[in-house]
């Protein structure tokens, strides 16, 4: 039977609906309510992912979303309020301060048994219980969320919502540092300023790194510095050269694409040394050709990573004792119903915005 919280949960709710291309709206659905081993959530920050404007704006239509009407968002905190037929056995309660992730695995297949539920074989068959919530299952753009267990993780009461909204992108940082098999006292590129790479960054100071050196543009690189790595600023020096000109002309050992814009992954291999690791973390929307003579060669070894498997549970610790602090990258808030506001304040970068939250439910 399933339980819910003293105070009555209403029937209807406020959600961002995609309804076409480049088309949204803030309007009242139905609160949802939680199946098997489920549980309902209500939404307290909502951080904007540069996934979402790629889904608004229609790059993936017919996958993601599926079909519209839509609500999108995955970057998410909040607090339990009701839970689904299974859950008490699996030590969630009402009341619980939690973060999400999008990918639920199916439990089932070779990927998920073997703990790379973020491959599932059955992606996107819900009836088998695969899930990726923002995606192609409704997301958290609404007061409440409806979500699997498997994608929620208990926060402790010193990590505010609105960094622990951040927990899914670190979480992807810490799976790109890890899938790169860094060593400790690594020199370590990341191609990309913005806030997957100043993540990325901070995973790596925290999993060992001797230095880290982003590559990027603007005032972004400003907390570059400010978070103790070597700045390069694209627009004033090639960012193959500077790295190459920073290690006495070795390169990197390591070094993650966070960017997957234009010809960066390419970048990403010309940069990093002889024997050396590339991580490819951004979703790119293009081809690019890489010297593979020179992977050859010079054995490199390259990974790609598809956002994150079994890391939030690790970087939550690193985020509440402050090893990555998520609270420099947040630059603004906006109530949901703002949400317009918000949208073009991180697609424009107004005032120098990094993660915009947004607050379905506001004090």
């Amino acid at each position: 039977m399933a339980s819910a919280t003293t105070a009555q949960i209403v029937k209807t709710m406020d959600a961002l609906v995609l309804t076409g291309v480049n088309e949204f709206e803030v309007r009242p659905v139905e609160v949802p309510d939680p199946g098997r081993l489920e549980v309902l959530c209500r939404v307290e920050a909502v951080a904007i992912c540069g996934t979402d404007p790629e889904i608004i704006q229609g790059h993936f239509k017919g996958r993601w979303p599926r079909a519209y009407p839509f609500i999108p968002g995955h970057e998410w905190s909040g607090v339990v309020v009701k839970l689904g037929e299974g859950v008490e056995g699996f030590g969630f309660t009402v009341g619980d301060r939690v973060a999400g992730t999008s990918h639920a695995g199916c439990g089932i297949c070779r990927m998920c048994t073997t703990g790379r539920y973020n491959l599932c074989e059955n992606y996107g068959r819900e009836e088998v219980g695969h899930r990726q919530y923002g995606h192609y299952v409704n997301g958290a753009y609404a007061q409440y969320i409806r979500c699997s267990i498997k994608t929620i993780f208990k926060i402790p009461d010193s990590l505010p919502f609105d960094e622990a909204a951040l927990v899914d992108p670190a979480s992807i940082a810490l799976h790109s540092v890890k899938r790169g098999q860094i060593q400790p006292g690594d020199t370590v590129a990341v191609v990309g300023a913005g806030p997957l790479g100043l993540l990325a960054m901070q995973c790596a100071f925290a999993m060992g790194a001797g230095r880290v050196i982003v590559i990027g543009h603007g005032e972004r690189l400003q907390k570059v510095e400010e978070l103790g790595g070597e700045a390069v600023d694209n627009d004033r020096e090639d960012g193959v050269q500077a790295v190459h000109r920073l290690t006495g002309g070795r390169g990197a050992d390591l070094t993650i694409d966070c960017a997957a814009r234009g010809q960066t992954p390419r970048e990403s291999v010309e940069m990093t040394r002889k024997g050396g690791r590339v991580v490819l973390t951004g979703v790119p929307l293009e081809s690019v050709v890489l010297p593979l003579q020179r992977l050859v060669l010079e054995e490199m070894d390259v990974y790609g990573v598809r956002a994150n498997r079994g890391t939030c549970e690790e970087v939550i610790p690193l985020m509440a004792g402050k090893r990555i602090q998520a609270r420099h990258l947040i630059t603004h808030h906006f109530p949901l119903r703002e949400f317009r506001k918000a949208y073009e304040t991180f697609t424009q970068r107004i005032d120098a915005a990094m993660k915009v939250i947004v607050e379905p439910n506001p004090k």
